[in-house]
C-alpha cells in the first residue's frame, strides 16, 4: 500500500533564542529590529546589530528560522564601529544638504572618540557654520530616517561616482573584485561604506561636533560610556604626527587606497617604498641628532607604544644612529623586572594583568638604573616566564656618561620611574599612524593596521592561529587604553611607524592565516572584517622590503633581529 505523505503549514511565528535565556516569538519574516526592539532595556547599551548563529547581521536582516541571536550593543566593538561608520553617513548627507558645493574628509581618529574632518573645495566652516551643520544632523536624526542598503552592479556604482566627482572612490573600484557593489541611502543620498549600517537615523543620538585647527571633530562615545560624549583632550603631537604624514602622502601623490593601486599596478611602487623608509629614517636620524645635542643632560632614553608598533625595530634603528654620533647606550630590558607570579596584579576577571604597571617591580628598577648612572657594578634581575619568578641575573657596569635606553608599554608613564627626574630623560612615542585611507569617507584605523601585524608576527615568531592572536587581542587593547594611550602626550617626540604599503604586503601574509579560523566561532567574525578590508588593497611580495625596514619585524628577514648593544660586563677591579 502506498504511503501518503502530508506536509504541514509552516508555522506563522519563529522563534529566537538570546543568551540570557529568553526565548522571543514574532513573526517569520520579521526583521531582527522588530524582535529586539521590545526588550531593548535588557541590555547594557542601545543594540545596534546582532550575531546570528555566529554571523554578524544588520538589524534589517529578515528572521525567517528559529535562531540563536546575540545582541550587538554600543558596549561591543563591532557596535561601535556600526554606530561610528553610519555616523559618518549622517554627517556626510548633512553636509551635502548644506554645502553642496564642498565634500568632507574624515582623516583619521582623534583621542576620546573622535574623527578629525577636513572640508575640500571651500574654506574651513566657521563656529556659526558648524553649529548649523550640527543641528541639521539632529533634526535628521529626529526624523529617524531610514538608511537603505542595497547591491548595484558594479559598473552602475562607478558611473554614479563619476557623476559625481567622487574621483576617489572611482579609483578604489576600479580594483573591485566583486561585480556589485553595496550602496546605502539616506534621504536621497547614497554611498558606499565598507561595513554594515543602522536601520535609521533615529539610532545616532550621541555626537558633537568641535572645531580643531583647519577642520573639526566628530565626537562620538567610547564603548566604556556608550551614551556619553566625553571631554575632548588637548593632543597636539598627535595631531602635529598625523598631519606631517598627510603632507607627506600629498606630497607623493598618495591620495587614498585607489591611488595605492595604480602605483602598484603601474610599476612604480619600488619608488614609494624607498620614499617611505627614507623617510622612517629621516626622522629617526632626526631624533638621534636631538639626543646627541642634548647628551649632557638626557641619561635615560624611554621608548613607548603600543602593541605591534614596531618599538624594537625602531630602538636598534635609533641605536644605529646613536651610534654615528659616538653613543653607545646601554639596553636595559624591562620585561626582567617583573614581579613574582604571586605578587602580580589580577584584572576584573580574575587572570594574571601583566600589562598592569604594579606588574613591574619598580622600586627595584630605579634602585638599578640610579647605581648604573653612578657607574657602579649593579646585579641586574633576570625573569623566567616559565615558573614566573626572578633570579639573579648579570652583573654590567656602565661607562661614564653611557645612556639607557629602556622600551616597554609603560615608557612614557610618570609612575614607571617614581622619583627619577624628568629632565634627565627623553621619552619617544612609536605607533602605526595609518593616514592612507579606502576614501574620503572610509578611513583605514591604526588599530586593524597594528592588529594584521600581529597576526603575521605571531604564527611565524610564536606558532600562535590567527584565531588565538585575534582572541587575545581584547586584553591586549584593554591594557593599552588603561596603560598607553593616556600618557600619549608625555613624549618628547613622537615617531609614526606607519609605512604605506604594508597592507599590500601583509595582505597574502595574513589571509591563509585567517581563512584556517573555524566558521562561527566569535574569532571568524573580525576575520571576516579584516579579510574584506584586504580586498581593496593589491598584493605585494616582501622581496620588495628592505632588510632594515620596522616591516621586517612581522614579516621576517630583519637584518636587525640579531643586532644588540654591546653590554659591558662588570669591571673585576
Amino acid at each position: 500500500m502506498a504511503s501518503i505523505a502530508l506536509e504541514q503549514a509552516p508555522s506563522p511565528e519563529v522563534q529566537v533564542f538570546l543568551p540570557d535565556g529568553l526565548v522571543i516569538r514574532g513573526p517569520r519574516g520579521a526583521t531582527l529590529e522588530t524582535f529586539l526592539r521590545p526588550v531593548e532595556e535588557r541590555f547594557p547599551a542601545p543594540v545596534m546589530a546582532a550575531i546570528v548563529n555566529g554571523i554578524l547581521q544588520e538589524l534589517t536582516v529578515p528572521v525567517h528560522l528559529e535562531a540563536q541571536v546575540q545582541p550587538v550593543t554600543l558596549a561591543d566593538e563591532d557596535g561601535m564601529r556600526i554606530y561610528r561608520r553610519s555616523l559618518v553617513f549622517l554627517l556626510e548627507v548633512a553636509f551635502d544638504h548644506l554645502y553642496p558645493e564642498a565634500s568632507v574628509w574624515v582623516e583619521h581618529s582623534v583621542t576620546s572618540g573622535g574623527y578629525f574632518c577636513e572640508i575640500h573645495g571651500r574654506p574651513p566652516l566657521t563656529p556659526e557654520e558648524l553649529q548649523r551643520l550640527e543641528a541639521h544632523m539632529r533634526a535628521l536624526v529626529a526624523q529617524d530616517l531610514p538608511i537603505r542598503r542595497e547591491e548595484v552592479p558594479l559598473k552602475e556604482a562607478i558611473a554614479y561616482f563619476q557623476q559625481r566627482g567622487m574621483h576617489d572612490k572611482v579609483k578604489l573600484l576600479r580594483f573591485r573584485r566583486k561585480p556589485y557593489l553595496t550602496l546605502y541611502t539616506l534621504d536621497g543620498y547614497r554611498d558606499y561604506h565598507h561595513g554594515y549600517m543602522v536601520p535609521s537615523t533615529g539610532y545616532l543620538r550621541w555626537f558633537a561636533l568641535e572645531p580643531a585647527d583647519n577642520g573639526f571633530v566628530l565626537r562620538f562615545p567610547e564603548r566604556k560610556h556608550p551614551t556619553q560624549i566625553a571631554p575632548g583632550l588637548v593632543t597636539p603631537q598627535l595631531m602635529d604626527t598625523f598631519r606631517q604624514y598627510g603632507d607627506w602622502l600629498k606630497r607623493l601623490g598618495l591620495a587614498s587606497v585607489g591611488t595605492l593601486n595604480e602605483v602598484i599596478e603601474q610599476g612604480r611602487i619600488r619608488e614609494v617604498v624607498l620614499v617611505a623608509e627614507a623617510l622612517h629614517e629621516q626622522q629617526i636620524a632626526a631624533i638621534a641628532q636631538t639626543i646627541a645635542e642634548n647628551r649632557r643632560d638626557i641619561e635615560v632614553i624611554l621608548v613607548a607604544g603600543p602593541s605591534a608598533a614596531g618599538k624594537t625595530t625602531f630602538s636598534k634603528r635609533l641605536a644605529v644612529q646613536l651610534l654615528t654620533h659616538g653613543i653607545s647606550p646601554f639596553s636595559l630590558e624591562l620585561d626582567n623586572y617583573f614581579v613574582d607570579r604571586e605578587q602580580t596584579p589580577k584584572d576584573e576577571r580574575g587572570n594574571w594583568d601583566f600589562e598592569h604597571i604594579d606588574a613591574l617591580h619598580r622600586d627595584r628598577l630605579v634602585h638599578d638604573v640610579e647605581r648604573l648612572l653612578r657607574g657602579e657594578r649593579v646585579r641586574l634581575p633576570r625573569y623566567d616566564f616559565v615558573s614566573g619568578r626572578s633570579y639573579e641575573g648579570e652583573e654590567v657596569q656602565l661607562r661614564p656618561g653611557q645612556m639607557i635606553i629602556i622600551e616597554g608599554i609603560h615608557g612614557l608613564n610618570p609612575d614607571l620611574l617614581p622619583g627619577f627626574s624628568r629632565q634627565r630623560t627623553f621619552r619617544i612615542y612609536v605607533s602605526a599612524f595609518t593616514q592612507l585611507n579606502l576614501d574620503r569617507h572610509n578611513r583605514v584605523s591604526t588599530t586593524d593596521t597594528r592588529l594584521i601585524r600581529r597576526i603575521v608576527r605571531d604564527a611565524r615568531e610564536r606558532g600562535y592561529t590567527a584565531q588565538q592572536t585575534i582572541a587575545r587581542w581584547y586584553s591586549v587593547r584593554r591594557g593599552e587604553e588603561r596603560w598607553i594611550f593616556p600618557f600619549q602626550e608625555e613624549a618628547n617626540t613622537m615617531f609614526n611607524s606607519a609605512l604605506v604599503y604594508e597592507l599590500s604586503v601583509l595582505r597574502p601574509r595574513v589571509e591563509p592565516l585567517l581563512l584556517q579560523i573555524p566558521p562561527r566561532s566569535p574569532e571568524r567574525i573580525e576575520a571576516k572584517r579584516l579579510l574584506a578590508l584586504l580586498e581593496w588593497f593589491l598584493p605585494l611580495d616582501a622581496d620588495i622590503v628592505p632588510d632594515d625596514s620596522i616591516l621586517r619585524e612581522f614579516v621576517g628577514g630583519s637584518i636587525l633581529k640579531h643586532f644588540t648593544l654591546w653590554r659591558p660586563p662588570a669591571s673585576s677591579e
